[in-house]
């Protein structure tokens, strides 16, 4: 079976197959006629999208697709991906398409779809719509374009009234925050939201053109964060992604706290609240061993999962956690939401960091992060590792001579034709020199 999901929903250049005026109408077709199916009666979607060009046209032809076979489709219009989470379960639609690529370059936008209890779209819907796109039946006659959607602004504000309502204990006087909007859906929320609570904010990348979304700032680029937070004197920065689901933070002197980071802020956080289910938080394997060792201190066990925000939840959920993330800044605490939610992360930060009158650089000591280095190498084919005698060999005697001290962790991209060799240790040099060893047996092998 040919695929189109992958581990965060459809993704690809716009303009582009799957994402081209004949297929997106067909993927609103297919979700329509599967939902309704299941229901029993025709289904009611709402639709929202971050700020690249493209999203207007996509938008507007998945929702033609759905509403050719009688879906009922609104849309929030521009807003972030929990947002669109959000308003699904709390308007009662039965499901959720949001428009964007998330940390990616205006070029690429995506689809993915959330049901109205916040879980993404399940696997056998996803097989169910992959076989109705490429199934060689005459593609639907649907007018494709960028005709304008009129969005709801009713549920653009009930996100905002939520945020504020999880919240409302929180006063921000004196405060002084930078955030990084990354051109993308956050831009007319996050400042409402941080005055709405009394703190000064400082937005900057916060002018989307359509083409600017992610570009030399968010969460992949942060350089310009710390400058400001530095230049201007703040508390605190903070950096979303392009829609918002993920929030990486910055300290007044600049120093970078990432997800795992937070997740140690937290963690002791619910801890004191007597929330933190059966002192467990789940991590990916990319998570440094240093936050395993942090929380280890405290008594609290780290669970490992595959890489993917989807793969946490799944964890979350089976395991009854109630905190868990990636180091990318996705953080999820399934008892509020089943989605990473950057303004969501960034308040529980903020509320940490008042609760205990700390500062963030305080609050994130007893977490020492240990030198890890992530080489990517191009390969012609993902083969096992295992299968590749020669590899298998290389990483064997690599994990013999990091002995417990360190940590190594051999994964393929979920997107692209990339090998990932992460390794963690006490010494940067040594796991660098280990690092270009073994990626040099993988790229003769398999480049």
């Amino acid at each position: 079976m040919k695929k189109l999901f992958g581990t965060d929903g459809i993704r690809a250049r716009a303009g582009e197959f799957p994402l081209d005026f004949e297929t997106v109408p067909r993927i609103g077709v297919s979700l329509a006629t599967r939902f309704a199916e299941e229901l029993g009666r025709a289904p009611r979607f709402v639709t929202g999208r971050d700020t690249r060009e493209s999203g207007g046209w996509i938008e507007h032809s998945i929702t033609s697709g759905a509403v050719s076979v009688g879906a009922e489709v609104e849309s929030a219009g521009v807003i972030t991906t929990p947002g669109i989470a959000y308003t699904t379960g709390a308007f009662g639609f039965d499901a959720g398409i949001v428009i964007s690529a998330s940390h990616n370059p205006y070029e690429d936008n995506g689809i993915k779809v959330f049901l109205h209890d916040g879980r993404k779209l399940d696997n056998a819907t996803e097989r169910l719509i992959e076989a109705d796109v490429f199934a060689p039946s005459k593609p639907p006659q649907i007018a494709s374009g960028d005709s304008a959607i009129v969005p709801n602004k009713t549920f653009q504000q009930a996100y905002i009234d939520h945020l504020l309502g999880l919240f409302s204990h929180l006063r921000l006087d004196g405060i002084k925050v930078v955030v990084d909007c990354a051109n993308g859906a956050a831009c007319d929320y996050v400042g409402k939201i941080l005055r709405q609570l009394a703190a000064e904010v400082v937005l900057i990348n916060n002018s989307p053109d359509g083409r600017n979304i992610n570009l030399n700032c968010g969460s992949l680029h942060l350089e310009d964060l710390q400058q400001n937070v530095v230049v201007s004197q703040a508390d605190l920065g903070v950096a979303f992604d392009g829609d918002a689901d993920r929030a990486l933070f910055v300290d007044k002197r600049g120093n970078v706290v990432d997800g795992d980071a937070t997740l140690w802020i937290l963690a002791r956080r619910l801890r004191d609240e007597n929330i933190l289910t059966d002192s467990r938080v789940v991590a990916t394997v990319m998570s440094n061993i240093g936050l395993e060792i942090a929380l280890r201190s405290r008594d609290i066990e780290l669970i490992r999962t595959s890489v993917g925000d989807k793969y946490v939840l799944e964890e979350l959920l089976r395991s009854g956690a109630a905190l868990g993330g990636e180091q990318s800044g996705h953080i999820i605490m399934p008892q509020v939401s089943l989605v990473g939610d950057g303004m969501m992360t960034m308040l529980s930060v903020i509320d940490a960091l008042v609760a205990k009158e700390r500062k963030l650089s305080e609050a994130v000591e007893g977490f020492v992060r240990y030198p890890q280095v992530l080489i990517n190498v191009r390969v012609k084919e993902k083969r096992p590792f295992e299968d590749v005698p020669a590899i298998a060999q290389a990483a064997a005697d690599l994990e013999s001579k990091l002995d417990g001290s360190g940590r190594l962790l051999l994964r393929y991209s979920g997107t692209e034709n990339l090998a990932r060799v992460m390794i963690e240790g006490a010494d940067q040099n040594e796991i660098e020199r280990f690092g270009n060893e073994l990626a040099e047996v993988i790229r003769q092998e398999l480049g």
